[in-house]
């Protein structure tokens, strides 16, 4: 895994959410083969198996551990890490700010903070104490995704939404688009893409950081916003039990994962080790 690889750095809003309203959500664990250009899960693992919210799971940088946020009985939100061989699972913070979208990087957590007065920060916490690092400046901040280790892209509560680049190095924000959809990725060190919707579609745009430009990718004729863009297949989107992906020559989606035998009826957030041997899922429970 590179040294500022993030490839899914996101997080619900759930400080604008009365507790009754968040959602039932499980996080799950697969095995993969790859079968005829297509990926066959199997050995299905939930990792939490319990009624509540738990959410947003990224893989350590040895990928022998998941790290997740969870709300459990002191309704506050919290970073937990699961061991995938022992199975078992340990709180990493428990503070009276909430904790959103773990990220590690260089033995150091990236997430982002909801703090008391519901202001939003992107902040740094020690991986074995919990404890805040540092906080950057820039406030606001609903979804990340570090471009490298000095720019992140960032999805800001501003009205309308907005998708900026951050220079964390001089604080300096770039717009670049409004009401962006919440995941967006790097696709490498000169371009990343990320999507806008209107009522029926999602358009996906690829930016092109030298050259400061958008061009459109292609459209997807949903709405659904979880998507990734991975180094080998390309882009992959999530809608209900299956992962699609889009064949940029054929100009088509087509079915890559299909989960609908595992009973697992809407998939969001979903991510892939670096040897295609792993795949970690969330799924909510309507």
């Amino acid at each position: 895994m590179s040294k500022f690889k993030i490839f899914f750095g996101f997080i619900v809003l759930l400080n604008s959410f009365a507790f009754s309203q968040i959602p039932n959500s499980d996080i799950w664990l697969f095995k993969l083969q790859k079968q005829n250009n297509v990926l066959i899960a199997e050995m299905p693992v939930n990792i939490t198996n319990r009624s509540g919210y738990d959410n947003q799971p990224s893989f350590s940088k040895d990928e022998k551990s998941i790290y997740f946020t969870s709300i459990r009985n002191d309704k506050q939100a919290d970073i937990y890490l699961y061991n995938i061989k022992s199975k078992k699972t340990i709180q990493i913070t428990k503070t009276q700010e909430s904790e959103y979208s773990p990220q590690l990087i260089n033995n150091i957590i990236n997430c982002v903070v909801v703090k008391k007065d519901s202001s939003q920060h992107l902040m740094e916490i020690d991986a074995i104490t919990g404890k805040f690092i540092k906080e950057y400046v820039i406030d606001s901040v609903g979804y990340y995704h570090w471009i490298n280790k000095d720019t992140a892209l960032i999805y800001k509560l501003t009205q309308p939404h907005s998708l900026q680049l951050y220079n964390s190095k001089n604080n300096n924000l770039e717009f670049i688009a409004f009401n962006p959809i919440r995941s967006f990725n790097k696709i490498n060190n000169k371009e990343f893409i990320y999507g806008i919707k209107d009522s029926l579609k999602l358009f996906f745009y690829i930016y092109n950081i030298q050259i400061k430009k958008s061009t459109l990718y292609c459209v997807y004729p949903s709405i659904n916003e979880d998507f990734i863009w991975h180094k080998e297949f390309g882009l992959l989107m999530s809608e209900n039990s299956k992962i699609l992906r889009y064949d940029n020559d054929k100009k088509t989606w087509n079915t890559f994962v299909d989960l609908t035998s595992f009973s697992l009826k809407n998939i969001t957030r979903f991510y892939f080790d670096d040897k295609n041997k792993k795949l970690i899922l969330v799924n909510n429970i309507k």
